[in-house]
């Protein structure tokens, strides 16, 4: 595949639309919070989607980034994220759990959790892993969620994404391969012989396994009805292992249910969706129209009708990075899902 380069800036925009036009390229990625929106808000974006993984280098002003539990729902990827930068990052991740990562110091994070993050005028770099394209690094990585890699270890990771960004610009689709390969073999590298309690305290085998039985399930949300034997012999464990893996997830019904209400608030999400609201639950398994609104509205106190206006009047009133008609990529949202 072709390597994909996006260059995104606002400096060209009057000062009044530069904000705006920064929040609606970062769309259901990230929210941005900074003290005076009208004032200007001069920053750039590169991203380069390798295919199996991405890589961003981002300069902006002082600002409050926020991953939320509404944009969680809105847009379901879970990529892990390791981002370095020249300043210090301060912020809570999972609504508890403080963070302090010094300057030039590399931390991980899930795109599955909720995370705010604040710096001041800053250059970082950060690495985009779809879970599906690294299922070998989840207990790694899931074990250091929200924690930074210090030590000699994080330093050459840290310079080592540096240099990946410098160096880009020059890559080719025929590298991609070798440079996922070699993205892997550092993560580990520099991750794995952590001394870290959670990740001496994860359980990789169960990681591996959860993940395993989530992409499966993904993968079969259209199926009108599948269950643990389904998902036993596809997964291949038995079928306590799978009460085991889900437990926590109010069970293997329960989770199925979640993930398929989930993948239908991010459709309704999308202003390019405009099939019927009914069409979008049926091929998600819920046949019954006053069935699948009761339990969106459970699971998200809204109803499907209401997510869909409120997204109608966020497109409406929203600027796309350029202020220009929109294109056929709208911002990092449609990176991250056009990775493998």
């Amino acid at each position: 595949m072709n390597v994909v380069h996006v260059s995104f800036s606002t400096e060209e925009l009057s000062p009044n639309k530069q904000f705006d036009a920064w929040r609606g390229w970062f769309g259901t990625v990230f929210n941005a919070v900074i003290d005076e929106p009208e004032a200007g808000f001069v920053a750039t974006c590169e991203t380069w989607n390798f295919g199996g993984f991405g890589l961003s280098r981002v300069q902006a002003p002082r600002l409050q980034a926020i991953r939320s539990a509404g944009l969680i729902r809105q847009n379901p990827i879970d990529h892990w994220n390791i981002a370095v930068g020249r300043k210090r990052t301060a912020g809570e991740v999972g609504g508890h759990r403080a963070i302090d990562v010094p300057a030039g110091v590399p931390y991980v994070s899930s795109l599955g959790r909720t995370l705010t993050s604040a710096r001041d005028d800053d250059e970082r770099v950060q690495l985009y892993l779809p879970r599906d394209s690294f299922p070998e690094l989840a207990a790694v990585l899931d074990g250091m969620d929200g924690r930074a890699i210090p030590g000699a270890m994080g330093q050459l990771l840290g310079d080592f994404l540096v240099l990946l960004a410098r160096n880009a610009p020059a890559c080719s689709g025929a590298n991609a391969p070798a440079l996922q390969s070699a993205v892997r073999g550092m993560v580990l590298a520099c991750i794995a012989p952590s001394k870290d309690s959670a990740v001496q305290a994860a359980t990789p085998i169960a990681v591996v396994r959860k993940d395993g039985v989530r992409k499966i399930i993904d993968q079969n949300l259209h199926r009108l009805a599948f269950g643990p034997d389904f998902l036993c012999r596809e997964a291949g464990v038995s079928r306590s292992q799978l009460y085991r893996l889900l437990e926590a997830e109010g069970g293997v019904k329960n989770y199925i249910q979640r993930r398929r209400l989930k993948k239908c608030y991010s459709e309704l999400s999308r202003g390019t969706n405009l099939r019927p609201i009914a069409a979008i639950g049926e091929e998600m398994g819920f046949a019954d129209p006053s069935g699948f609104t009761r339990a969106f509205k459970k699971e998200f106190g809204m109803s499907p009708s209401e997510v869909r206006a409120t997204q109608s009047m966020h497109s409406m009133s929203s600027l796309n990075p350029q202020g220009l008609p929109r294109q056929r990529i709208n911002g990092l949202r449609d990176i991250l899902e056009k990775m493998a």
